[in-house]
Formats: structure tokens, C-alpha cells, sequence
């Protein structure tokens, strides 16, 4: 295991289906996330970016090598992570507070509690939704919030019990332009505040850019990884960096080495 690393991928190859019918998604993959560090996954479409999610929360078990999070080899599930889809999937028979609270009901040692402390955790809930802009939402239904606003509820829940790990897989890919880049500011806030450590699939390389400390450029099937570009940019981030020479730079560099994928 690397020394520091929080995620730590040592050789790791996944493969579906078998004989003649045997893909192989990604191969030999080497990764070292330090704790507290935001990264970002980019890449051709189908270079095993969502297998890569799968793998570091042990939702697949890799065909090949060793995965470690926080020091314990991934051998199934892990616990202490929360996970953000493009989708919000939203309950649409609970409320906006109910639905962000839905991890307390599950997660140990909040499910043990929540009968006998609810108070607190209903106050937890009201502070994450104020600090995202939810605030006056509480007692809403995802059917009477704006997409924007369910994604943000969506990131609320996935941080409310404070996991040390938050996966985020293009969660907000299914946004418009406008809405999509007000959520990096709200992304980058929340890490700001609690400091967990990231891990962004996303196919947007501004994205990318404006919210990792490093992106990670994978190639085509089967996925490796060929690139990293440290973003050397000072936080907070705001929409006027994106229009920087440095900024521009850095997604015209990513963006090559994608396209120099696409072409072999």
C-alpha cells in the first residue's frame, strides 16, 4: 500500500463475462488518493470510468489486484462512503429533509440512534439544506423542486452522516449549462467546509478542472490510466477562473490527450 494514500489501487484489472465473451474493462490500474484530496476521473466514453466507482466501494470485485480505503483491503461493500449519481433518486413520497436523512435510518451508528435523537438529526439535516440553499425546501416534494435543487438534495444526502469518502459519478451531467456550473460553486464549498476526500467521474473537463486538486486522464478500453495534471489554481474557484489563460491551458491539455485516444 502507498504510503499516505487514503484510496489506494495496486494492479487492478476487472473483466466481465468469460471465454470468447470475456471483456476486459479496465487493466493495471495505479491510483494514490490522499486523504482530504479531490480528484478527477476523465476519459473516452466506455474506458471503465463507472467501473472504477464500483470497485473502490466494492460494489465489483476486481479480477486483479488489491484495492485498500482508509488502510482496510476492499473485499466487499465499504462503509463511510457516500455516493452521488447523475440521477438525484429521490424518494418521491418523503420530503426534502426525510429523503437527506434516509442514510441516518441505515448507516452505523445513526440508525441506532435516530429513534431516541431525532431532534439533533432533524437539526443536522436543516443545516446542510441551509448551507446548499434549501433552507425554505424542507418540507418540500422532489416533484416541486427544480432539477437543480433535487441534485442539490441529492449531495446533501450523500453527505449528511459525514462519510470520509464521497464518489460523485457525473452527478451533474443531466443539468443545464447555467445550473451545472452553479452547483461546482456548491460542491466546492461543501469540500471546503468538511474536507472529505473526492473522487469525480465526470465527462466534463472544465468541470474536472474547476473542482479537483489533480485529474486523471484514463485511456480507451481496457481502461489504464495515462495522464494526471495537477491543478495548481488557488481555491475558492469561481466561474471568472474558468476564463484564465491557466485554466484554459489546462483543459486544452486534457482534452488533447483524450483526443489523441479517440485517434488510435
Amino acid at each position: 500500500m502507498a504510503d499516505n494514500a487514503f484510496v489506494d489501487l495496486h494492479n487492478v484489472s476487472l473483466a466481465y463475462g468469460e471465454d470468447e465473451e470475456r471483456i476486459l474493462a479496465v487493466e493495471n490500474l495505479n491510483l494514490a488518493i490522499e486523504k482530504g484530496d479531490f480528484v478527477a476521473v476523465v476519459g473516452p466514453s466506455g474506458c471503465g470510468k463507472s467501473s472504477l466507482m464500483k470497485l473502490v466501494t466494492g460494489l465489483l470485485p476486481p479480477t486483479g489486484g488489491t484495492i485498500f480505503v482508509d488502510g482496510r483491503q476492499v473485499t466487499g461493500p465499504i462503509e463511510g462512503v457516500g455516493m452521488a449519481f447523475q440521477s438525484s433518486t429521490l424518494m418521491p413520497w418523503r420530503t426534502t429533509l426525510d429523503n437527506i436523512m434516509l442514510p441516518f435510518e441505515i448507516v452505523k451508528p445513526h440508525k441506532h440512534r435516530l429513534r431516541t435523537n431525532r431532534s439533533e438529526y432533524v437539526a443536522a439535516g436543516e443545516r446542510i439544506l441551509q448551507s446548499v440553499g434549501l433552507g425554505n425546501f424542507t418540507h418540500k416534494y422532489p416533484w416541486q423542486l427544480s432539477g437543480g435543487m433535487q441534485q442539490r438534495a441529492n449531495l446533501c444526502r450523500a453527505l449528511i452522516h459525514e462519510p470520509q469518502l464521497l464518489m460523485l459519478d457525473e452527478p451533474f451531467g443531466a443539468l443545464d449549462a447555467f445550473t451545472r456550473e452553479e452547483l461546482w460553486s456548491v460542491m466546492q464549498n461543501l469540500w471546503l467546509e468538511k474536507r472529505f476526500t473526492a473522487v469525480l467521474v465526470t465527462h466534463d473537463l472544465r468541470e474536472a478542472a474547476y473542482l479537483s486538486d489533480t485529474v486523471h486522464v484514463m485511456s480507451k478500453r481496457p481502461g489504464q490510466f495515462i495522464f494526471s495534471k495537477k491543478i495548481d489554481i488557488p481555491r475558492p474557484r469561481t466561474l471568472e477562473t474558468t476564463f484564465t489563460p491557466q485554466f484554459i491551458d489546462i483543459v486544452h491539455s486534457l482534452r488533447e490527450k483524450i483526443s489523441n485516444e479517440h485517434e488510435l
